[in-house]
Formats: C-alpha cells, sequence, structure tokens
C-alpha cells in the first residue's frame, strides 16, 4: 500500500498544493514554519480523519477561509483508492472512499494503517494516563474492528451514567435499579477491552523491547507495565465497592477508562530518570514496534512518518534507525527535516528509490 498523489486546499498554511510521491521514500525538507509537518498532518488526516497535532478541526482550516479539502489517491492491493477528507465551517466533516461517504469515521479505521514518529511523541511520557491509553487503543484498532466498537460503546455507556450520578446530586435521589443496568453494560464492554489490552501488551512488549535494544545497542533494558484495577478483580465488583465515591464525585472513577502503561528503563520510571535522548529512543522504539505490530496482524505493511526524527538524536542512534528502515519490511515513509544536506545524505545510505520536496 502507498500513497501516490496528495492535494490540499485551503489546508492549514497551504492555499492549494499538490504532489505526486515515490511509492518508498519522500522527504520534505525547509526551514520550520514552511509546512512540512502540515503534508505529514494531512497524510494521517487520510487514515484516521483526524488531525495529530490538532484536536480542534476547524482550525485546521487556512485562516480566513471557509474550510479545507485534503485529496489522496493510493494504491492498496493492487488497485486504486480516492480518499477525500473535509470539512466546511459549521458543518460536519465528511470522509469519502471512491466517492462514497463513511456513514461513521470508525468504519475508515484500519483500512490505510499508518505509523507517526514525531516530537509531540513526548507527550506519551509527560503527559497523564489518557495519552498512553489512547496509543494503546489506537494500536489495537487499527487491525480489530470489535475492539473499537466496544470502546465506542462503552465510553458512551460511561457518559450515560456519570450523567446519571450527576442527576442523583442535583435532584438529591437514587436508583439503584438504573444504575446497575449501567453497571452490566460497562462490565460486559469493558471486560472485552480489558482482556484485549492484557493480550496485547503480552504480544507487544517483546517486539518493542527488540527495536529499543536495536536502536541503543542493547545498552539498557526497558519495561512496559499494564496498570489497570481489572487485574485484581472484575469491574462489576469494583463499580459496586466505589458507589459511595462515585456519587460524592458525581462521575465513574474505577474502570478501564483509568488504565494506564507504566514505561521503565533500567527498571526505573522513564520520565524521572530517563536521559532526553533515551526518552526519544525509548518513543522510536515503540512506534516502530507498533509499525511491526499492525503490520503483523493487519496484513499489510503501513506507512511511515518521521516528522524532525533525527533531532535530539546522537549520529550512532540516527545510524541505527536508518539502518532499521533499510530493510524490505517497510513500506513507504516519509520525513522532514530542517537540513536538506543531512536528509540526502541519510537517503542515498539506504538503498531504495525516493524523491526530495525542497519547500
Amino acid at each position: 500500500m502507498f500513497l501516490k498523489k496528495l492535494s490540499l486546499i485551503n489546508y492549514k498554511n497551504f492555499d492549494s498544493k499538490s504532489f505526486a510521491f515515490d511509492a518508498k521514500i519522500n522527504c520534505f525538507v525547509g526551514d520550520n514554519g514552511v509546512g512540512k509537518t502540515n503534508i505529514l498532518d494531512a497524510i494521517y488526516h487520510l487514515s484516521f480523519g483526524k488531525s495529530y497535532f490538532n484536536p480542534v478541526a476547524t482550525q485546521n482550516i487556512k485562516h480566513g477561509e471557509d474550510f479545507f479539502v485534503i485529496d489522496g489517491e493510493f494504491e492498496k492491493d493492487n488497485r486504486e483508492e480516492k480518499i477525500i477528507c473535509s470539512l466546511k465551517r459549521g458543518m460536519k466533516k465528511i470522509i469519502k472512499r471512491n466517492g462514497k461517504a463513511y456513514g461513521k469515521f470508525s468504519e475508515h479505521i484500519g483500512f490505510l494503517p499508518l505509523v507517526i514518529i514525531s516530537p509531540a511523541d513526548r507527550d506519551l511520557i509527560v503527559e497523564g494516563s489518557d495519552t498512553r491509553r489512547k496509543f494503546m487503543d489506537g494500536v489495537i484498532s487499527q487491525s480489530d474492528r470489535q475492539y473499537l466498537k466496544d470502546l465506542i460503546n462503552y465510553n458512551k455507556v460511561l457518559a450515560q451514567r456519570n450523567s446519571l450520578l450527576k442527576y442523583f446530586a442535583v435532584n438529591q435521589t437514587f436508583d439503584s435499579t438504573t444504575l446497575e443496568v449501567y453497571n452490566d453494560q460497562l462490565h460486559s464492554y469493558g471486560n472485552e477491552i480489558f482482556k484485549k489490552r492484557e493480550a496485547f501488551i503480552e504480544a507487544f512488549t517483546p517486539i518493542f523491547k527488540e527495536q529499543y535494544a536495536a536502536i541503543s545497542g542493547g545498552k539498557e533494558s526497558v519495561s512496559l507495565n499494564y496498570d489497570s484495577k481489572l487485574l485484581q478483580t472484575d469491574l462489576k465488583t469494583l463499580l459496586q465497592a466505589n458507589i459511595d465515591k462515585d456519587r460524592a464525585l458525581q462521575y465513574t472513577s474505577v474502570g478501564i477508562h483509568k488504565d494506564d502503561l507504566g514505561f521503565k528503563i533500567e527498571n526505573h520510571v522513564i520520565k524521572k530518570f530517563g536521559s532526553q535522548g533515551q526518552q526519544k529512543s525509548f518513543l522510536i522504539a515503540l512506534k516502530l514496534a507498533q509499525f511491526n505490530f499492525i503490520k503483523e496482524q493487519a496484513k499489510t505493511t503501513p506507512i511511515l512518518i518521521l516528522d524532525d526524527i533525527f533531532d535530539k538524536l546522537d549520529k550512532n542512534r540516527v545510524a541505527q534507525i536508518v539502518s532499521l528502515v533499510d530493510d524490505d519490511r517497510f513500506g513507504q515513509i516519509f520525513i522532514s527535516d530542517t537540513h536538506a544536506d543531512r536528509t540526502e545524505n541519510v537517503v542515498k545510505n539506504i538503498h531504495q528509490s525516493y524523491k526530495i520536496f525542497k519547500l
């Protein structure tokens, strides 16, 4: 699978721009602020129906304009696939595949598997558990449609249960029967999600450790730890045990929406004890493991996006990453960098065809 052509209209800083891509390596070079990352984000948009960097959809429309259009022509399984993502102010975003609009965005997730490695990934280390859960959910969802459906349904029921708890507080009332209905639904969806997350971490961790060893030269040991209260007891029991707390807080305080993923290096929390280089290597290994996991599960080679990857990494670690992608296991790769010479020297050493776009 690869992206052949990309056209942008009123997307971020571009009024109108088109590209024809190489099937293997494509590099965008230029000063900061010229839009390199915006092009990569447009490609991400075609895969996920949203921006990787800005969750406010309308802020991706070029300033002073009323709409944006991202148009991509892909080749997948020897078939042409045309994906268009568009948004007009005051209206819902639309994603079309070969001229037909999706009824639900979730139906599109996983069709064009993609992995992005970006400086923004640092949020996985420094931000709260929500960011790490989204990473976990994103990886699993690209190859497991039922998981995504269960997750959407769980979040709907969670919102309904939270609304009910607020209603109880405002009206100084309580109805255990109605609450029990929501508890049963959360337990049903949550249990399936928990089992798949647990299985995912078990399968994913060895792949991640292998990638980190390749990048770091095997200098440090790293680990991933799945943190969930469902490891001790089932969700229904947890919900019943915490009802008084939930009523006081007016929201659901336990469940798979509170799970976390622990990142450690040499058995220490990487957020506190990892150097900047170690943290970046950890994140790159995490994303390359994501690439390998999705490729295996989806039986399709994902597109790989490397946004500003060479900053803050020493030459040895960059060389290790380059050697990793100089492999037929990888498909189409997009790279952004501020140094044209550095980028060209790197891609020349990769035995693949390439194009360089100077912005």
